[in-house]
């Protein structure tokens, strides 16, 4: 059943609403783009995530007769305007970024068009929907990068921050590299494979360590992983499950899946556990560890040579504890007037929080023998960047900053999701997003992935763009 999520919006976005409807002005055309202004943990890229929870929000946004009473109760709202959030109809055209692209901050990652009480009011939603998933999927992306080969699968479920934020947040990690999740919903809803054996308390509930695990083995011979950490790694878990593999499973014909700990000196166990494993015989039985895991205390396991074959991230994974707030914001950046779009933005002290106007796309440029991504480019609507010509990009703040970029192919990044109200956008599937995003990560150079002081990838200005934007700055100076 689809939630009805038209009321989750900051109340001034109805009180602006109201506004705009009783001075006649609510059907005036408007331009508004997301966009945000730094990536999580100092990275050098975000993932763009939720785009399919967007689509679905626009597409059911009806004011239902309990909202309307609610509102009237408010006694700030004209009658004429609840009657036309009675008969509420999105119309407005939207674009994204698809999912699962590398994103970087001052782009337009989402543009709305259309009259300005619809276009503004959608903006609680967009930014809740897009912040968050993308948060989670950037902050997957960094810790399956730093387990390498190793297997990663979402374990965050009971420390996630509500129910949308375990399983959404299973899905943005999907989205994001992990293989797996132990939320049920999430693959019952997304598809995404579930995952899990067993707790401590299974463990504890039998009389003795080695009887849990006969017994676990007895019930799922093909998928069997021990966890060996409820009493000693070393001394008991290690040989009750190897003691189970040899007495339970193998004369029913199966092998070992693997042996999980979550506690302890990791690196040293895990080792030793390799070593103990080998020498029964068991060199394909896998290892996996879980226990507060985050990419940095994964990187240092893999250069400290730990054996790990998949890790079980949880808290600092679904929550984003280093960084737990993605920062993407909603700005007017054209409005218009007498039939033309005229650009607006928003001026500031602080440099970093002067908007970009106009009506806006993201073209992606890439040098043609490598398949790497050069720069981004932030143009006009309708301008078309020609890639069978040489094209000068410069940095927007340090012009003299210059590169004539040749040899190239551009791509216009944006993919239209509505057209007046009406969906013109399929998502793909989760499998096919997640993908797309292990393929354009690809295509990112590894300065750009860096864990620490990455390069910053360019984000730049058409000339058409960064002249209007001069013109206006120019103008507010007067």
């Amino acid at each position: 059943m689809t939630v009805n999520y038209t009321m989750l919006t900051d109340f001034y976005e109805l009180t602006m609403a109201n506004g705009y409807f009783e001075h006649g002005i609510g059907d005036r055309e408007a331009c508004f783009d997301m966009f945000f202004r730094s990536v999580p943990d100092g990275g050098g890229f975000a993932i763009m995530a939720g785009v399919e929870q967007m689509i679905t929000y626009l597409q059911n946004l009806r004011f239902s007769d309990e909202d309307i009473a609610y509102l009237r109760g408010k006694g700030c709202f004209s009658e004429a305007f609840l009657d036309y959030l009675a008969h509420f109809r999105f119309a407005c055209d939207v674009w994204a970024i698809p999912e699962g692209t590398p994103i970087f901050p001052s782009e337009p990652i989402v543009t709305v068009r259309g009259p300005i009480l619809q276009a503004q009011f959608v903006e609680t939603m967009i930014l809740l929907t897009i912040n968050h998933q993308s948060l989670i999927a950037t902050k997957a992306c960094r810790i399956c990068r730093a387990a390498g080969k190793s297997v990663v699968m979402e374990f965050g479920s009971r420390r996630a921050q509500g129910y949308d934020g375990a399983v959404l947040g299973a899905r943005a990690s999907y989205i994001g590299g992990c293989a797996a999740t132990a939320n049920a919903m999430a693959d019952r809803d997304y598809g995404i494979p579930a995952a899990g054996t067993m707790a401590h308390s299974w463990v504890m509930t039998f009389d003795s360590e080695y009887e849990a695990f006969k017994a676990y083995a007895e019930t799922y011979p093909g998928a069997c992983t021990l966890l060996v950490d409820t009493y000693s790694v070393l001394k008991s878990g290690m040989p009750n499950a190897i003691r189970c593999f040899k007495e339970v499973l193998a004369p029913m014909g199966y092998r070992p899946q693997g042996v999980r700990i979550d506690s302890g000196d990791i690196a040293y166990l895990s080792k030793k556990m390799r070593e103990m494993l080998d020498r029964a015989g068991f060199p394909d039985c896998k290892i996996v560890a879980s226990n507060a895991l985050d990419e940095f205390i994964i990187k240092d396991l893999m250069t400290q040579g730990a054996p790990i074959d998949s890790f079980g991230v949880g808290e600092r994974l679904i929550t984003s504890r280093s960084e737990p707030v993605f920062g993407g914001v909603y700005k007017l950046s054209g409005i218009e007037r007498d039939g033309v779009m005229q650009p607006k933005l928003k001026i500031s002290e602080n440099v970093g929080k002067i908007t970009n106007p106009a009506f806006k796309t993201v073209w992606r440029l890439y040098d043609r023998a490598s398949g790497r991504a050069i720069a981004d480019v932030v143009t006009l609507f309708d301008e078309v960047i020609d890639d069978t010509k040489p094209y000068l990009i410069f940095d927007p703040e340090h012009t003299w900053k210059r590169k004539l970029v040749t040899d190239f192919t551009a791509r216009r990044l944006p993919v239209q999701l509505f057209r007046k109200g009406e969906p013109v956008y399929r998502s793909p599937d989760i499998h096919a997003i997640r993908d797309y995003c292990a393929a354009q990560i690809e295509t990112l150079w590894d300065e750009v992935l860096r864990f620490e002081n990455p390069h910053i990838y360019y984000v730049d200005l058409s000339k058409k763009l960064w002249d209007i934007k001069q013109e206006l700055l120019a103008s507010h100076g007067e």
